[in-house]
């Protein structure tokens, strides 16, 4: 009879001891851990970007000045010659913003967790909080204030170089999926050819 009962209360205790741990596991996932082990964004994981992530509403930084005599100026074509994100390399583009600026590659942390990115390009001057005359120098900390990227507006980075420029901003459709692309910032003047010089 005693062993009985002590049987009895060891699978009392075995049981409550299963439901309280199901029970833990089934809250977590309401508490900020299901944040923290969300997928890092495809930026700093290295993954794909899609279109809608490359495309942007084609608004501009306050103070940003389109470029005098750009060489490829707006409504014209060029061939991209970067490959920032994939699909890109060797697009046929057409420009919808030619402005005059200094532009940067940064590397910083994402706000929303992820590895650090590294020589990001590009983020120009006007798209920095406060970040006094151009141009900043390798080395010095800023705050951007950008959304090219989920998890880049508001992070701190640090500025890898600096060069004054025009930067484009260019409309094209992804060489390997065929997705249109609207908007897309930005691209400097050296990584742009005309369909000739291709």
């Amino acid at each position: 009879m005693l062993k009985h009962r002590i049987s009895l209360g060891f699978l009392s205790i075995f049981a409550v001891l299963t439901l309280t741990a199901c029970g833990e596991g089934d809250t977590s996932g309401d508490s900020g851990e299901s944040q923290t082990t969300e997928p890092q964004s495809e930026e700093s994981s290295g993954m794909e970007h899609s279109a809608d992530e490359m495309s942007s509403s084609g608004e501009v930084p306050d103070g940003l000045e389109e470029a005098d005599e750009p060489k490829f100026e707006v409504g014209s074509t060029a061939i991209i010659q970067a490959d920032h994100m994939s699909g890109m390399d060797g697009a046929e583009a057409t420009i919808s913003g030619a402005f005059d600026t200094t532009v940067y590659t940064v590397s910083y942390i994402p706000t929303n967790g992820g590895d650090k990115v590294e020589d990001h390009k590009w983020v120009i001057h006007e798209e920095l909080e406060d970040p006094g005359d151009a141009p900043l120098e390798q080395g010095d900390e800023v705050v951007m204030n950008a959304r090219h990227m989920v998890g880049m507006n508001g992070a701190e980075a640090t500025i890898d170089s600096a060069k004054q420029t025009t930067v484009y901003m260019v409309d094209f459709t992804t060489t390997d999926t065929d997705e249109e692309v609207e908007n897309h910032k930005w691209v400097v003047e050296s990584e742009l050819a005309s369909p000739e010089e291709k």
